[in-house]
């Protein structure tokens, strides 16, 4: 899942980015911008708070739509609003969600939910039945939904391929056996199927309110009629984004608060902190010396967990100069991460070296990454001949504002110091800096992901397989595809682990990815607020926290 540059909220954390854009990623930067001086430092005026209620620094999010969300911020909010067949707990375990229950045929090919027969819509107007699961995944994969994650997530159908061609009028794959039973066949045993079942564009949607809204048409979302832990009370925009608890809520803990109200206006988060208007914030770099410091009171509320998620520079491999891998060693040979990381950003994050990040289940600590070397950058670009041609190209990032972030400036300037070469940073709207960086309008372009599950597959054969629509910068290779194929298969997971690492070392010497660095979510917490955990990756968590105020 792609990650925000400017906010990143995650359960209501919101994370000024320093270089990636959902999709989850450096949370490091403070709430929701303003930490940094990025925004006002005027608070909005607000209403009476009820008891119960936690408030935080948020942002509006791309969509709410399920089948459209490939961002983060929209994921943070849409987990809280709608749920699927299975879900994780706050502890990272797949558990069943509106799916009681499952069987799986002997060939490991097809999957019979049973559904729980208590779900009802939020609105209370009907129940859940597995007629609504085929509307609303084949309401994913069909072209004109237009969602850009559709077949990302839910390609392993049978009949995918055919109904997205338009060659089929359903998918074959999915089956409604009864309305309490959904019978999901898949092309081949697939070990992180059910994984995939946990994104966005598995959850069910109310198709008497959807009808045939597009990922253009948002208007039906903001009546959300979804079947998650809570409802959507109030989106003004730019203003606040308010949930309630949804009553019809089925699992067990069920929502202890009495609403959340996410600030999207108002001045820096760490100082609505400070000032007892909001419950969390993020820290950043310009105050993490206050909070680490053991004398100070905020010490106490201080808390960092790590994050499965990575921040890059991607390249357009198809596009000169950066066909040529020499070119694109060159440039990540000229970047001092250890610099940015520690003297720019505090050690709030670490260094990336590979792609999949050290909290990983089989990450690889034994990866050889493209080290730190200006001497030999600066050589093996010269080697190219093709220096002058960097002179001018751009760097695509999501922002507004006169200047792009520290990194991206500290980066270029390592470029230039270290290559002799002058690239340029060009800011976008968020909306439009993903659609030109999914039809392959760029250059160069700086973004982030974060797991959608905890799996490296996630990492390497969504971003890296030849054909995969995720695969943004157009790398190919047959060694990486041959290897990611076989971990696909049904086979030990010592062994999956083992062709990941191939395959990471792979596209690491490769380079269509410079990685630059793992993030860790650094965070205050009110002492009245229990249960508020920042997960690793984005999964419903409110239902966990309770307010004593």
């Amino acid at each position: 899942m792609e990650t925000r540059k400017l906010v990143y909220v995650l359960t209501g954390v919101a994370v000024s980015l320093i270089v990636v854009i959902g999709g989850l990623v450096l949370l490091v930067s403070g709430g929701g911008g303003g930490d940094d001086g990025s925004s006002s430092d005027s608070s909005p005026t607000l209403p009476a708070r009820q008891q119960g209620e936690l408030r935080v620094r948020g942002a509006d999010p791309i969509t709410l739509d399920p089948a459209c969300a490939s961002d983060a911020d929209s994921a943070s909010y849409i987990v809280e609003l709608f749920s699927g067949l299975v879900s994780f707990d706050k502890d990272l375990k797949l558990i069943p969600d509106i799916a009681d229950h499952w069987d799986v045929s002997d060939d490991g090919t097809v999957y019979t939910f049973h559904l729980r027969t208590t779900v009802l819509f939020a609105d209370n107007s009907r129940r859940v039945t597995a007629d609504d699961f085929k509307y609303s995944m084949e309401r994913s994969l069909n072209p004109d939904t237009q969602s850009t994650v559709g077949d990302v997530y839910l390609d392993d159908l049978a009949g995918a391929d055919d109904f997205i061609a338009g060659r089929a009028d359903s998918v074959s794959g999915i089956k409604v056996l009864d309305p309490d039973t959904l019978e999901l066949t898949i092309k081949a045993p697939d070990p992180v199927f059910l994984d995939k079942l946990t994104y966005p564009t598995s959850f069910v949607v109310d198709k008497n309110q959807v009808k045939d809204a597009n990922c253009s048409d948002a208007s039906w979302t903001f009546r959300a009629n979804g079947t998650g832990p809570f409802k959507l009370a109030n989106w003004d925009l730019g203003n606040q984004i308010v949930l309630e608890p949804n009553p019809n809520y089925y699992l067990d803990p069920k929502p202890a608060l009495s609403r959340v109200t996410f600030l999207i206006s108002g001045g820096s988060s760490f100082t609505m902190y400070q000032n007892d208007e909001v419950d969390v914030t993020g820290v950043g770099k310009d105050n993490v010396d206050t909070v680490r410091d053991t004398t100070n009171p905020l010490n106490a509320e201080y808390h960092t967990t790590p994050s499965l998620s990575v921040s890059y520079i991607g390249f357009n491999v198809n596009k000169a100069p950066f066909d040529d891998p020499n070119v694109r060693k060159a440039l990540a040979m000229a970047i001092d991460k250890d610099f940015l990381a520690n003297n720019l950003y505090k050690q709030l994050l670490d260094p990336a070296g590979g792609i999949v990040p050290p909290d990983m289940p089989g990450y690889d600590s034994t990866v050889d990454p493209i080290k730190y070397d200006p001497t030999a950058a600066k050589t093996l670009l010269d080697s190219t001949g093709k220096a002058n041609d960097l002179n001018g190209v751009k760097i695509l990032t999501a922002g507004q504002g006169a200047a792009p972030d520290d990194v991206l400036e500290a980066v270029t300037a390592m470029w230039q110091q270290n290559l002799g070469v002058s690239i340029e940073v060009e800011q976008e709207d968020f909306g439009l800096f993903l659609s030109d960086v999914d039809q392959g309008s760029f250059e160069m372009f700086s973004l982030g992901w974060v797991a959608d599950y905890p799996d490296a597959q996630n990492f390497l054969d969504l971003n890296f397989h030849t054909g995969n629509s995720n695969n943004k910068t157009g790398y190919s290779n047959s060694e990486v595809d041959q290897l990611l194929d076989q971990a696909r298969t049904d086979i030990p997971e010592a062994q999956r682990n083992d062709l990941y690492h191939q395959a990471e070392q792979t596209v690491v010497d490769d380079e269509p990815w410079i990685p630059l660095f793992f993030a860790r979510s650094s965070y205050l917490v009110k002492p009245y607020v229990t249960g508020y955990d920042v997960p690793a990756f984005v999964i419903p968590t409110l239902r966990y926290v309770t307010v004593n105020k």
